[in-house]
């Protein structure tokens, strides 16, 4: 059986327990764009800058990276919080999947002026672009005009070759290069769909003590198609 090198870059860390920390990323052409606009604060081209990318693009992990570097207070904008306006006066805000919830538009667009007022800074996670998210507050829509909006791109198939590799090696396991090649050819095209793949082919191998093998990678791709074992990772 060969080996796949795992010598090519990776978007992120992935293991049991993942490291987190701007040394562990490792970048890729579909999040350099991400990782320059993170790595360059506090030069950023406006106060306010929106990661947008699918589910288990890495959002989450430079989200993380960014506000440990910089002491971000993560706020939540689903509640009226009367403390809100005056945490934008004392430093860096992070609001992460906004587009998850019905969030406040009037408490959004009061932070934004806020952050502006205060020379600080936002940055924003979600799946969808600005333009997705519902606004129907016309001055809010024009401060998200302004944002710096930078997109995290899916990956192609080179890359989640190499990620579900790089998956499987993280539990010691090593799968046949047609087993990856035929997992890569059927499976939804994002790295949180590679995690859930890896996690369900796993956990079936070893409950029933058997090899990982084109078969076992055709049920759980089966089951994935199916709605079943679903694990979102943002």
């Amino acid at each position: 059986m060969r080996k796949r090198p795992l010598t090519r870059q990776l978007p992120l860390a992935f293991d049991h327990d993942p490291a987190s920390g701007r040394d562990d990323l490792i970048v890729s052409d579909r999040l350099s764009a991400a990782v320059a606009i993170v790595d360059r604060w506090p030069d950023w081209p406006s106060p306010v800058v929106i990661l947008a990318g699918p589910t288990g693009s890495g959002k989450s992990h430079l989200a993380g990276i960014w506000a440990a570097r910089v002491g971000a207070r993560r706020v939540n904008l689903e509640a009226a919080d009367p403390m809100l306006l005056e945490t934008a006066g004392l430093g860096p805000i992070l609001i992460e999947d906004i587009d998850r919830t019905e969030f406040d538009q009037t408490a959004l667009f009061h932070l934004i002026n806020a952050v502006r007022e205060h020379n600080s800074a936002l940055l924003i996670t979600t799946r969808l672009w600005p333009a997705g998210w519902n606004v129907t507050l016309p001055d809010l829509v024009s401060r998200l005009k302004a944002a710096t909006v930078v997109e995290i791109a899916e990956p192609d198939e080179e890359l989640l070759a190499q990620v579900l590799v790089k998956l499987f090696a993280d539990r010691q396991v090593v799968v046949d290069d047609r087993i990856i090649l035929f997992l890569v050819a059927r499976m939804e095209r994002s790295l949180a769909a590679a995690r859930a793949i890896v996690t369900r082919i796993d956990q079936l191998a070893l409950a029933r003590g058997s090899k990982i093998t084109r078969a076992l990678a055709a049920e759980v791709i089966a089951e994935m198609e199916a709605g079943k074992g679903d694990i979102e990772v943002s």
